[in-house]
């Protein structure tokens, strides 16, 4: 995908994020959009963001369609938790991420994936003291829905 292409498809998913979240809302220039946190189509360097354009340029259509999904299904989220829905089986995509699980993802996925890293990171193991204790946080969240 040529980066003229990119930016209109990145702008056009701006403007379904604002229609899937602000329609009510006349005013929707104060509310914070999840797109200034995953996309940039100014600066084709900005580390800022979690999907820099240097990289999305990079990817291939596959790979391009999945970073969409991350990026809707964290806008519903967003949605759902403004909104007051709290939905059991909807995960915080930055937490998920923390494990490094896909939007999706089941609480079976969760605790396997949280055995598998307390194992690598655990400080008894000679793992990562600081790590561990990044991945129970996120775990907790995850599991309590704080």
């Amino acid at each position: 995908m040529e980066i003229d292409q990119l930016k209109r498809k990145l702008r056009e998913l701006k403007k379904e994020e604002k229609r899937i979240r602000f329609s009510y809302d006349q005013i929707s220039t104060s509310k914070r959009y999840v797109w200034d946190d995953y996309f940039s189509t100014k600066d084709v360097n900005n580390l800022s963001v979690k999907y820099p354009l240097r990289n999305l340029i990079k990817l291939s259509n596959e790979d391009l369609d999945g970073v969409f999904e991350e990026y809707f299904y964290s806008v519903y989220f967003q949605h759902c938790k403004e909104n007051g829905l709290n939905f059991v089986d909807i995960y915080d995509v930055g937490l998920l991420s923390v494990f490094g699980l896909n939007p999706g993802a089941s609480i079976d996925d969760i605790k396997k994936k949280f055995r598998e890293l307390a194992k690598k990171y655990h400080p008894d193991h000679g793992g990562d003291n600081d790590k561990m204790v990044e991945l129970i946080e996120a775990y907790n969240k995850l599991i309590n829905k704080e």
